[in-house]
């Protein structure tokens, strides 16, 4: 198994290597092999994915990431910022499907900015395509504008867009999903305003038909962000675009206790992934050994899963998390009075010690 490892900017190295540090605890053979992506690609190569970087992630059997983003590159050109590494990732590999569990663990209720009862038990599966969208819609751009409400002066646009074939894949892959969770789908759009969200609507209506066993229902982006907070255990898989996914499964990851608990899989239709943390790169904090690095361990957990069919790693992995949470330690994002605070690297310790003590109990 060779797994291409990409930990970018910010507090990416630190919370990549506690993953790598989880994952050489493990009986399992692998290789794995570094290269730059981000802004300290750019700063190496000129440019936020490098060709060298692009052709390790296709010959590798799985993607781990880190985070990219660095606000001392914000005034570049928009091709070469550090984000375009990712998306360009997610545009070569094929990697359409963005899979987001938002699970609140027992141990973390009180973290929540929700009261416990609202969110105790929570387990929600937000399935957003990654590939199309305004974020790749073309045409897109600046210029001066010969219609609306001010024409002659300068304006910016981009295109939001979906093909069949994009949005049958996704629905197949959230209706998938659900028959093997509680069976219910709901598909997210804004149809009562946006043709192409009425066009999404249409095709999950008829792709829902060949999934008897699974209930959908549809919403509004704007009531389903209410709902979230409001009621988040009424879901079970939440399948929508890119625009929409990208802002529901950061809410949702709050309803978790914190964005730094909140694992996410892109893949593409043959299972090759790029496994990640859901947050960025947080360059504010990079270099203190404050981060919290579960996300990206329970990333590296859902790589084992989905791309290397390592299933019972894979959850050694979880229930070493929850044992670790269980024991009272925590970063400082979800730390609260009467536990203890730890840093990142002790934090991958602990998961480490605690697969040694399941391994001695087996």
């Amino acid at each position: 198994m060779k797994i291409a490892v990409l930990p970018g900017d910010g507090i990416g190295t630190e919370i990549v290597a506690e993953a790598i540090k989880v994952l050489n605890a493990l009986d399992l053979k692998f290789e794995t092999e570094f290269a730059l992506a981000g802004g300290v690609a750019y700063a190496a190569h000129g440019h936020p994915l490098p060709q060298t970087t692009l052709k390790l992630a296709k010959e590798a059997d799985a993607v781990l990431f880190g985070a990219v983003g660095d606000w001392r590159y914000d005034q570049l050109d928009r091709p070469l910022r550090p984000e375009q590494a990712i998306l360009g990732l997610r545009k070569h590999l094929g990697l359409f499907a963005n899979l987001r569990p938002a699970i609140c663990f027992e141990q973390l209720a009180d973290a929540s900015s929700l009261k416990p009862e609202l969110i105790s038990g929570l387990d929600i599966l937000i399935i957003r395509d990654a590939t199309g969208d305004v974020y790749f819609g073309q045409p897109r751009g600046r210029r001066t504008a010969v219609d609306g409400p001010f024409p002659g002066t300068e304006e910016g646009f981009d295109t939001m867009r979906y093909s069949r074939p994009e949005v049958e894949r996704i629905a197949h892959v959230a209706f998938q999903s659900a028959q093997q969770r509680a069976k219910r789908v709901t598909s997210v759009d804004k149809a009562n305003v946006l043709e192409t969200s009425q066009f999404w609507r249409d095709i999950m209506t008829e792709v829902g038909k060949q999934y008897p066993d699974v209930e959908l229902d549809h919403m509004y982006i704007d009531n389903a962000a209410m709902q979230l907070v409001k009621a988040p255990k009424k879901f079970d898989v939440i399948v929508t675009g890119n625009l929409f996914g990208d802002i529901l499964s950061d809410e949702a990851a709050m309803l978790t206790g914190s964005i730094g608990m909140l694992p996410s899989a892109s893949l593409s239709a043959s299972h090759r992934g790029l496994y990640e943390p859901s947050h960025g790169s947080a360059p504010d904090i990079a270099g203190k050994g404050i981060a919290n690095p579960l996300a990206t361990i329970l990333s590296a957990a859902m790589m084992l899963r989905f791309s290397l069919k390592q299933t019972t790693a894979a959850n050694r992995i979880e229930s070493a998390v929850r044992d670790v949470l269980a024991s009272g330690l925590r970063t400082a994002d979800i730390y609260s009075e009467g536990t203890r605070r730890v840093g990142t690297s002790e934090m991958g310790d602990a998961v480490v010690a605690a697969i040694a003590r399941s391994a001695r109990t087996d």
